[in-house]
């Protein structure tokens, strides 16, 4: 899939406030600081699309680009620490279940993880919780050039034994690096395979 045109559309606290629910939309999430933003401004070749930011929970609200005049890219804001207070979180747990839940519209959910890190105990409950609502997802490393290849691939292969316990069937798993622009393809071709 080429990126032609991106656009910020709205940003919303509640998934009834979105656009008309005409058009797929695809959801990328994760951790506070996962870098969520920067693959999103990597994938679209907009830099400042997203807002990013080094201090976690930069993302607040719901927010909707319009990608090739033809689908929505949804930014949620991010799950697990983020310096605000205990009730802020709560109110953004409340409204990505509700939007996750409700949205009639979503198609699928990339859930973004840090490769550098061992499985977390927040990223796993949520993946799993998408399991058992059966919301089709995918899971995405980020961060590789962080890394070298051996521990991306010991990274894939310890998300793949966590996951293994609960699941029969593996969600698929994208390696990626926002800065080095690594991994980006695969993803692209998936969503373009996805919203035909």
């Amino acid at each position: 899939m080429v990126i032609q045109s991106a656009e910020f559309v709205i940003s919303s606290t509640d998934y009834r406030k979105a656009p008309p629910p005409k058009e797929r939309e695809l959801a990328f999430i994760g951790r506070s600081n996962v870098g969520k933003s920067s693959l999103i401004n990597s994938l679209v070749n907009r830099k400042g699309l997203a807002k990013t930011s080094t201090k976690p929970g930069k993302t607040q609200t719901i927010n909707h680009f319009l990608i090739n005049k033809s689908w929505f890219l949804v930014d949620l804001p991010g799950y697990g620490y983020a310096g605000v207070s205990r009730s802020s979180r709560y109110q953004w747990g409340k409204m990505i279940e509700a939007y996750l839940l409700h949205r009639e519209n979503l198609f699928f959910s990339f859930v973004l993880v840090d490769a550098r890190h061992e499985p977390q105990r927040s990223d796993l409950d949520f993946i799993n919780w998408l399991g058992e609502k059966q919301l089709p997802m995918a899971i995405v490393l980020t961060k590789i050039d962080k890394i070298s290849k051996v521990q991306v691939g010991k990274s894939m292969q310890r998300f793949e034994e966590k996951l293994s316990e609960r699941w029969e069937e593996l969600p698929i798993i994208f390696v990626t690096s926002a800065e080095k622009k690594q991994g980006l393809e695969p993803i692209l071709d998936f969503i373009g395979k996805a919203i035909q």
